[in-house]
């Protein structure tokens, strides 16, 4: 399982009310929660955003609340993959909850900017910025990771 897209790139300690406001948690529905991912931090996020884009952010992304509608937003708003130095645990375990990828890999969020172009193989862990020509390394999925991320989520893989 590979992805490849372009990097939106964010800081250290973004939390949970940032990548969604709280004044949007009265609906599940996750197009809506897409349509305001990350607008406190980035207006213009879900204008620029493409399916297959990737997240680059420093340490402790994710912090704050232990809502899935962070995640969730994340996702829905087309990001493939969020990479990062270091993930608030609870952030971290949602993530995987509901199928979306992410790789901790202190080199990459330190190196790789705004705008590169980034492939990612989740086998091996191998992160290649392409507009850099530079492969950092992160460690690979296990198999049980990957199985919930490659059935949509935590339930769809049980529901398997």
């Amino acid at each position: 399982m590979d992805v490849k897209g372009k990097v939106h790139k964010y800081g250290n300690n973004v939390d949970t009310d940032v990548i969604i406001p709280a004044r949007y948690l009265n609906t599940q529905d996750h197009r809506e929660l897409a349509s305001h991912c990350m607008e406190d931090i980035d207006a213009g996020f879900v204008k620029k955003v493409k399916a297959g884009d990737i997240m680059v952010a420093g340490e402790n992304f994710g912090c704050g609340s232990s809502r899935e509608h962070a995640p969730i937003a994340i996702k829905a708003s087309g990001i493939s993959c969020v990479i990062a130095s270091t993930f608030a645990r609870i952030f971290y375990r949602n993530a995987i909850n509901i199928g979306l990828p992410i790789l901790e890999c202190p080199e990459a969020s330190e190196k790789i900017q705004d705008g590169d172009e980034v492939e990612i193989d989740f086998n091996t862990g191998a992160i290649t910025n392409l507009t850099r020509g530079e492969t950092y390394q992160a460690l690979a999925f296990p198999d049980f990771i990957k199985t919930i991320i490659a059935s949509g989520g935590l339930l769809n893989s049980l529901k398997k």
